[in-house]
Parts: structure tokens; C-alpha cells; sequence
């Protein structure tokens, strides 16, 4: 099982939400699918060996919204702080 983060596009409401859920949960291979409305961020649960991220991102396509991993972090040093 593997757990990812994706940030979604195009949320406005609560039924935005519930719609990206359900489209992710009728997926073959999802465990567990969340949506933030509020950070508008999807926390999704799934077997990659049953299902792909490209999978789960055509189907929040064919709901209505864009789903975007979060792969790309940046850790910045802080100097001049005290």
C-alpha cells in the first residue's frame, strides 16, 4: 500500500469534493480516499500493484477537476534568525 498526496484544482464546495472522493474510491485497488476542501488536497490510500497515480488522475479528470502530485518539496536553510 502506498499513501499520496495530491493537490486538486477546480474544488469550489463540499460537492466538489464528494465528487473527487467517489470517483477515486470507485477505483480498483483504492483503500481509503480524503479530500481537504479547505487546503484542497486529496490524502488517497491504494495498492500500486492493482492501480496506477495515472489511474486515479484520469479519474479525477473525467469528474471535472485536476489532480497534481506533490512531488516536489523544497527545504530552504534560514539563516539571521534568533
Amino acid at each position: 500500500m502506498i499513501e499520496k498526496i495530491f493537490k486538486i484544482e477546480g474544488m469550489t464546495c463540499a460537492t466538489c469534493a464528494k465528487s473527487v472522493e467517489r470517483a477515486c474510491k470507485k477505483l480498483f485497488g483504492v483503500v481509503e480516499a480524503n479530500v481537504n476542501i479547505a487546503t484542497e488536497k486529496l490524502n488517497i490510500t491504494f495498492d500500486e500493484s492493482k492501480v496506477s497515480i495515472k489511474d486515479i488522475q484520469s479519474a479525477i479528470e473525467k469528474a471535472g477537476y485536476k489532480a497534481v502530485t506533490d512531488s516536489l518539496r523544497k527545504t530552504f536553510k534560514v539563516i539571521g534568525m534568533t
